[in-house]
């Protein structure tokens, strides 16, 4: 089974050539090159080029990489897409997507993108909190897909505190991972923006890896470290898949749908996990 980890995602701005390349060698799991909030109008052809390019050229190893496009119905969309659909880029992320019909849109322009070509869409607009399982059910239908938190938008349009805990936000971080993972999507958490305050970032990814997030957006490389030491496994973790996965090949527990492991029952559903937790944590499969 193969699996991809996820546990940093840099968004880099594709206007900025020399962060291009430092992306080359940042220990980040993802890179994103953002065409949209992080380049001014006047450059966004240039950072469309540029990320294409970059992807091309290649260089960033087993890095996942990710273009986000401008919004549709902004001048550089339809462009945008264009170019990410036959970039070779691993995943295009959409953002201000509230709606099945808007995934239904962004698939349609992304058409003669090679079928294993990702979607990935921003969770960033209110109104997307209250479709959550039909977006998902949409994103399912249609190539492999990813939900990306947008917290900073989603504190702005509603007026609430974007602190550490993140209290007004909980709920809809519950509802996203279960709308994700209910139809087979990763999903990432949103930025935190504190970028100097490791003991905050600490903090939330400790909190989005218990609610189930695959990994966190990031804005700057110093907080690849930390984000890839909160979603790595820990010891305890990996102990536990090893002995889940040993009992079940024990001989004697052939056919069994669940079995003791170290004082608790465990389930052969729970297989998945335990392949899940030793194949980001670099072990072997056996």
């Amino acid at each position: 089974m193969t699996i991809r980890p996820r546990r940093s995602a840099l968004y880099m701005p594709a206007s900025n050539l020399r962060a291009i390349e430092k992306a080359r060698s940042l220990p980040c799991d993802v890179v994103i090159f953002d065409l949209e909030d992080a380049v001014a109008p006047e450059a966004k052809e240039a950072a469309r080029a540029n990320a294409v390019a970059a992807v091309r050229a290649g260089g960033f190893g087993d890095r996942e990489l990710v273009i986000r496009v401008n919004a549709l119905g902004t001048p550089w969309a339809e462009e945008d897409l264009a170019a990410a659909a036959e970039s070779g880029a691993h995943a295009v992320l959409a953002p201000k997507v509230g709606d099945a019909e808007t995934v239904q849109a962004y698939q349609a322009a992304l058409a003669r993108a090679p079928a294993g070509t990702g979607f990935w869409a921003m969770i960033e607009a209110a109104r997307a909190i209250f479709r959550l399982d039909a977006i998902a059910s949409a994103m399912a239908a249609a190539r492999p897909g990813a939900f990306v938190l947008g917290t900073n938008d989603l504190a702005k349009e509603m007026g609430a505190a974007l602190t550490v805990e993140r209290t007004p936000f909980l709920g809809m971080m519950a509802l996203a991972v279960a709308a994700a993972k209910g139809h087979g999507l990763a999903i990432l958490d949103g930025v935190y923006n504190a970028f100097e305050d490791d003991a905050g970032l600490e903090r939330q990814c400790a909190e989005a890896k218990a609610y189930g997030f695959d990994g966190k957006t990031l804005i700057h490389p110093r907080q690849i470290e930390g984000a890839n030491r909160g979603f790595s496994p820990s010891a305890a973790e990996i102990a536990w898949a090893e002995a889940a996965m040993a009992g079940f090949a024990a001989p004697e527990n052939a056919g069994k749908g669940a079995i003791r492991v170290n004082g608790e029952m465990v389930e052969r559903l729970h297989l998945v996990q335990a392949e899940r937790i030793l194949s980001i944590s670099g072990k072997t499969l056996g």
